[in-house]
């Protein structure tokens, strides 16, 4: 069987693993079929997926690994899977900031992609909870010199999670002060039943606070979030303007939130569907 040129190494194992999410396990030899593939280019996929944690290798394929729901990966961690994904969803959720606006950006590893996107766009106000998120400000300021239109950044104070997001009274009372144009937010989880989730209680509330200080609010999350629930719901769809995801989310995922969302957006799609 020939190999599929077509697909790059990161796009195949994106769909391995939602193959494996979807069905509960996959058998290599059904993988092969699918992928048009040799047995050796799919276990290389299997080991390096199994090295990121997402899936346990089983004899003859792979099952899920269940997480408990209040099992929450650091910041590094989490920064090297999908990459192409957050870049592609960064790009695209650049283009909905407009110049001179008040944005809020959360933390996380796709709001961090998003922040080096957002460093030439002038006279910005940007509101971040995410001690990652302001230092793409910091450097890119310190880098280029005192420049006319460089971003006003506000850094909430807080106790650091493993993401290296701040939260607590001291964030939370520090949002509550403050309205914003745009609120750019990551989640570890999206969901019909649970709407956005985390499984951080103390990140839930200052989540939840950023939700309310924000005209609109744009989630920032490639496909693997979604169906993944966390311990604790802050948002529910309905207060969500527009979803930005990658071209890894499966169709029938893009019809059901089509019905709940306002508006989305699928970068790396062919003409980035909208």
């Amino acid at each position: 069987m020939s190999e599929n040129q077509n697909l790059l190494a990161e796009q195949r194992r994106a769909l391995i693993l939602d193959e494996v999410r979807r069905r509960g396990g996959v058998r290599v030899n059904e993988l092969t079929r699918k992928l048009g593939v040799s047995d050796m280019t799919v276990r290389r996929d299997l080991d390096a997926l199994a090295r990121q944690g997402v899936l346990e290798k089983v004899h003859g394929g792979a099952v899920p690994v269940v997480e408990a729901s209040t099992h929450e990966p650091g910041f590094e961690a989490k920064s090297g899977l999908e990459l192409t994904a957050k870049e592609d969803i960064a790009r695209a959720a650049a283009e909905l900031v407009a110049p001179g606006s008040a944005i809020a950006l959360s933390g996380g590893t796709t709001t961090y992609a998003l922040a080096h996107q957002l460093v030439d766009v002038p006279d910005l106000t940007v509101v971040t909870n995410s001690v990652r998120v302001a230092d793409v400000f910091h450097v890119a300021q310190r880098t280029s010199g005192p420049r006319q239109g460089a971003a006003t950044v506000v850094l909430t104070g807080g106790v650091r999670t493993p993401s290296d997001s701040l939260v607590g009274p001291v964030a939370d009372q520090a949002i509550a002060a403050l309205h914003f144009d745009v609120l750019f937010l990551g989640v570890h989880g999206i969901s019909v039943e649970a709407g956005l989730s985390t499984p951080n209680l103390a990140e839930a509330e200052t989540n939840r606070r950023l939700v309310q200080s924000a005209r609109r609010v744009v989630v920032v999350a490639d496909h693997t979030k979604w169906g993944v629930v966390g311990l604790s719901s802050f948002a529910a769809l309905e207060q969500v303007d527009t979803l930005v995801t990658d071209a890894g989310l499966p169709a029938e995922a893009r019809t059901e939130i089509s019905e709940q969302l306002r508006r989305l957006v699928v970068a790396g799609a062919p003409g980035d569907e909208d």
